[in-house]
């Protein structure tokens, strides 16, 4: 039994607002999530839900988890920009020098993510959102493959990549040394048994390939959270 990656979550202090803004970037469709929240439907299998948790926890420093944006060409990261700034988001300094090929942005609630240059052949066919960005190491990296079962597309350097063996994104870490923690994970992984499984057995298993508990109730209310080898958040979802 292997479960899905069912949500990209985002805690926010406005959910719908936020909600809105992805949804007028990446073209999709603001729905209610089944399990709680608001969520943008998948943009095709096999996509995931990008969903957003009500909190009234302010955004403390950098998120560990975020989206690298593609474009097709150089006018269409112009546009991708340009469509972000005028629905609210704004440009941040995390640290570039200022020559990189790509662009980074934050949303209205400072979630950061960047809009990659046109050419980029390591997410070439990946779809508009080409990589779920993760800050951590090799072992996560193994840890996720083994996890979602999506073999591994990149291992070099300490930097890791997943892909479903179907297309679409891609998870990536990008190795150490980590960034610090400030709290709660705001942006994480949802996963979701198959329907009808014992979810108990689903996080034997996890903790089994590495997985630690941390609690239950943080993020939804029925979900338990889990953090893999480098202490990143996650949440399995109650089977449906």
């Amino acid at each position: 039994m292997t479960s899905h990656l069912y949500a990209i979550s985002v805690d926010a202090g406005e959910p719908l607002r936020l909600a809105r803004f992805w949804a007028e970037l990446l073209g999709r469709e603001v729905v209610d999530d089944p399990y709680e929240g608001v969520s943008l439907r998948p943009d095709g299998d096999p996509g995931f839900r990008i969903r957003f948790l009500p909190t009234d926890a302010p955004k403390v420093g950098q998120n560990r988890v975020h989206f690298d944006l593609t474009s097709a060409a150089p006018e269409d990261q112009r546009k991708t920009v340009d469509r972000a700034l005028g629905e609210g988001g704004r440009h941040v300094d995390i640290g570039q020098r200022g020559d990189e090929g790509h662009v980074v942005l934050a949303d209205p609630e400072g979630n950061e993510f960047c809009v990659i240059e046109a050419g980029n052949r390591f997410l070439a066919g990946c779809g508009l959102v080409g990589a779920v960005n993760c800050d951590g190491t090799q072992a996560a990296g193994y840890f996720w493959r083994d996890a979602l079962g999506w073999p591994l597309v990149w291992d070099q350097d300490e930097e890791t990549a997943i892909q479903s063996p179907r297309g679409g994104a891609k998870i990536t870490w990008s190795g150490p040394p980590l960034m610090p923690r400030h709290g709660r994970d705001r942006v994480h992984l949802d996963l979701a048994p198959p329907a009808g499984a014992d979810r108990e057995a689903e996080i034997d298993r996890l903790v089994a390939l590495g997985a630690t508990r941390v609690g239950a109730g943080r993020h939804t209310v029925d979900d338990v959270v889990l953090a893999d080898p480098d202490g990143t958040e996650f949440c399995v979802l109650t089977p449906r």
